[in-house]
């Protein structure tokens, strides 16, 4: 039952990682293009999307798609990061339980 519980945090783990680098891909590929075509916002309007539709899309309407993709991705991120964390610490707490 211990090697079957270490296994199985072990593998979701494997999976969340491979996951989140796939996420951190696109995200990079998306933050090229942006920079390509000179698109600036700061991090607040990553967490406030009236801020987002009020600021910066009437700026760039062409790039309305691909700043949303970003967005969308980078929070997919961190949402991933979090939950790595989690594995993380679930994992470390198994291991003190069964020794």
């Amino acid at each position: 039952m211990q090697q079957f519980l270490l296994f199985f945090i072990l593998a979701i783990f494997a999976a969340m990682l491979i996951l989140n680098f796939y996420f951190r891909v696109k995200v990079l590929r998306a933050y090229k293009k942006l920079v390509q075509h000179g698109v600036e916002f700061d991090s607040s309007h990553f967490l406030s999307k009236q801020k987002m539709e009020k600021e910066i899309y009437p700026k760039y309407p062409h790039l309305k798609k691909d700043i949303a993709a970003f967005v969308q991705h980078i929070q997919y991120s961190v949402k991933m990061a979090t939950v790595l964390i989690a594995l993380i610490t679930l994992f470390v707490g198994v291991l003190m339980y069964l020794r």
